[in-house]
């Protein structure tokens, strides 16, 4: 058995957000997410297949939906995206670095 601490950082930050697989995916899928400054290309909107919960660990982050509807995320503080709910990531904070944890799967009706 092997334990981990969802606040390790790398020792050195990369350029591009660093997605990493808690569990395997089989059917539900729990990811830590380090976000450094990045932000979703402008233009694009997510549209996911599976309903999305993230909980925002460490640092501060403004998520848009296509709706119009903005979220200022501070640590601690979590949302719901339904699947195929159009969504992007506006701003991360740098210092600290944005840890998430995601789960993805079919989590509502």
């Amino acid at each position: 058995m092997e334990k981990t601490n969802l606040f390790s950082l790398p020792e050195t930050l990369p350029n591009e957000e660093l997605f990493e697989p808690l569990i395997p995916d089989r059917g539900v899928l729990i990811e830590r997410i380090i976000s450094t400054g990045q932000s979703t290309p402008p233009g694009h909107w997510y549209d996911q297949e599976r309903d999305e919960w993230a909980v925002l660990l460490q640092g501060h982050a403004t998520v848009s939906f296509a709706t119009g509807d903005v979220l200022e995320l501070e640590a601690g503080e979590a949302v719901l995206i339904r699947a195929h709910e159009r969504h992007r990531v506006d701003k991360t904070s740098v210092h600290p670095p944005c840890i998430w944890l995601a789960v993805h799967g079919r989590l509502t009706e």
